[in-house]
């Protein structure tokens, strides 16, 4: 009987490490960059990689770095409300292209419209491990002096919007 007791009381410690972790919400992962400067970058433009884009030029502004793909499901779910905060001209969405072939997202463009100010081609995945990015979508919220306030794993949906990242936009344009 005795023998018995050490799997079961492993098995029932295992259920509940099991039971807490079903309990987290995976697009609440902390990030390790939050509060910290972003990575700054240099890269193409989507449309006209002659031209450049840096992250510097958002230096004084609140901007939102916005990372998605053509060949992603929950981008294509998220598109319409990016389509939405555009209108609102609330702050500058920049568009990060990522693991990407530009035709494929120019085409993704044409069929489903255009919300950024900004889209770079992140071609060699620099700025994505820079970030920590391990999967599209994800958004970052970034501050005035460039440090990252928020990120966003997964859709951006109008409960996350209303809910969390437009209380703490209008809380940083106005500091």
């Amino acid at each position: 009987m005795i023998r018995y007791l050490a799997p079961l009381g492993l098995f029932v410690v295992l259920v509940a490490f099991l039971a807490l972790g079903l309990r987290h919400d995976p697009s609440e992962v902390p990030s390790p960059l939050i509060g910290k400067p972003a990575p700054m970058f240099e890269l193409p433009q989507l449309v006209d990689p002659s031209r450049k884009f840096s992250s510097s030029e958002m230096t004084g502004k609140v901007w939102l770095l916005n990372v998605w793909g053509s060949w992603c499901v929950s981008c294509r779910d998220e598109h319409p409300m990016l389509l939405e905060l555009a209108k609102t001209h609330t702050l500058p969405l920049i568009g990060l292209d990522w693991k990407d072939k530009k035709a494929d997202a120019a085409r993704w463009l044409e069929q489903f419209g255009d919300p950024y100010t900004v889209i770079v081609a992140d071609p060699d995945d620099h700025v994505g491990i820079d970030y920590g990015v391990y999967g599209a979508p994800e958004t970052y919220l970034i501050d005035k002096q460039g440090v990252i306030r928020y990120k966003q794993i997964g859709a951006i949906t109008r409960k996350d919007w209303d809910g969390k990242i437009l209380p703490m936009i209008q809380k940083l344009q106005a500091s």
